[in-house]
């Protein structure tokens, strides 16, 4: 093949790669997180004597809906996370197109409606002393952080409690 003909055509690839990443509109990511943890005084709040629960399954649910006048699509995951060793449960998605959580609009200026929410599979606790379901379930519709392209939604904390007569008076009053 002829020199020119393929320096021509390098050349023209080269100039025109730039031209492809600027028409790509940025994906962007969501990440839903939450804690459970033992509220050893069942008060219903985190005390200082309460303790984040590792090994514990949840069960989230998030939907994004796009409305508008031509169309109204929904995007929905339905997942099982297990707690880390800090009581942190994660639900990272990856990428969604079209999504743009800095506006809460999409890129046709579609409102977005969403919602996560996260429930306690009630027959999982990693902890034999305090393992009666306290606050089940949480929602969030409110993306607490945004940053480029990211959004958190940052669900309320889930709670186990222990069984009446094991709760420590003494300790909690």
């Amino acid at each position: 093949m002829d020199p020119v003909i393929i320096f021509l055509l390098l050349t023209s690839l080269f100039f025109s790669y730039p031209f492809v990443l600027i028409a790509q509109s940025p994906t962007t990511t969501i990440s839903v997180v939450g804690i459970v943890y033992c509220d050893t005084c069942s008060t219903g709040t985190f005390s200082k004597h309460s303790y984040f629960l590792p090994g514990v399954d949840v069960h989230i649910e998030c939907r994004f809906r796009a409305s508008s006048p031509k169309s109204n699509e929904q995007i929905s995951f339905s997942v099982n996370r297990t707690t880390d060793r800090e009581g942190a449960y994660k639900l990272e998605i990856p990428s969604v197109d079209g999504v743009n959580c800095e506006t809460a609009f999409d890129d046709s200026n579609s409102e977005i409606v969403s919602l996560c929410e996260a429930n306690l599979i009630e027959t999982s606790s990693s902890s034999f002393s305090c393992n009666v379901p306290f606050i089940k379930s949480t929602r969030s519709s409110q993306i607490s952080k945004q940053y480029n392209n990211l959004c958190v939604y940052s669900l309320s904390a889930l709670s186990y409690k222990p069984p009446e007569n094991m709760i420590n008076t003494t300790l909690c009053s």
